[in-house]
């Protein structure tokens, strides 16, 4: 199935915020943005999520469906033309952009497919959540890698980013338990802050 709306034009031109979609974001000094265009109801756990990974620390922007049991199409706008202008300008201000994403279970519930065009960061964050006991691994391949210049996450100033496609079965576990979700957001910004030290310097 398509999805039904490819811009955020079009989707709003339907939708009501407040009422089937919501944004948040907050703005932080940071050179890292983490977001989940597909958040809410889209892509069940990635909001909460991609907020426990921010923190209060780096950039976070969320795109809420607010509807519970809405097909995940209604609301889902690929992520290369993904153009809500609020996460659009929180991206592009931010050096490297993190996508938080669900994906189907496809056999294998329990494993995080880490893309995106960054190679570098993919690696660290692969090795990070395994060191933490978690299944990870590179994705350069599948229809979901997030390598796509036009990719939400690979628009920020690098103009190359990090995609995670989370499975549902771990969101559901991540989203239940508070200290497992908190060892996936530790491993993700060790990564992060071994990152950001590369490029600074520090």
């Amino acid at each position: 199935m398509t999805d039904r709306y490819r811009s955020f034009a079009e989707l709003s031109a339907s939708e009501t915020e407040g009422v089937h979609f919501r944004v948040q974001q907050t703005a932080r000094p940071s050179l890292i943005a983490i977001v989940a265009p597909h958040g809410g109801e889209i892509e069940p756990g990635t909001s909460q999520i991609a907020l426990t990974i921010a923190a209060n620390e780096f950039s976070v922007y969320c795109f809420d469906g607010l509807i519970a049991g809405r097909p995940h199409r209604d609301l889902h706008i690929a992520s290369s033309l993904f153009d809500e202008p609020e996460g659009c300008k929180l991206v592009a201000g931010s050096h490297v952009a993190v996508g938080i994403h669900g994906r189907k279970d496809q056999g294998d519930g329990e494993t995080v497919w880490v893309g995106g065009r960054d190679a570098n960061l993919r690696n660290r964050i692969v090795e990070a959540l395994q060191r933490y006991g978690f299944k990870a691994l590179s994705d350069t391949q599948s229809d979901i890698s997030g390598i796509d210049p036009g990719n939400i996450c690979n628009r920020g100033t690098s103009g190359k980013g990090v995609q995670l496609e989370i499975p549902r079965t771990l969101r559901n576990e991540l989203v239940k338990s508070p200290s497992l979700l908190r060892g996936f957001a530790e491993a993700v910004r060790n990564a992060l802050h071994d990152h950001i030290a590369r490029l600074t310097g520090n």
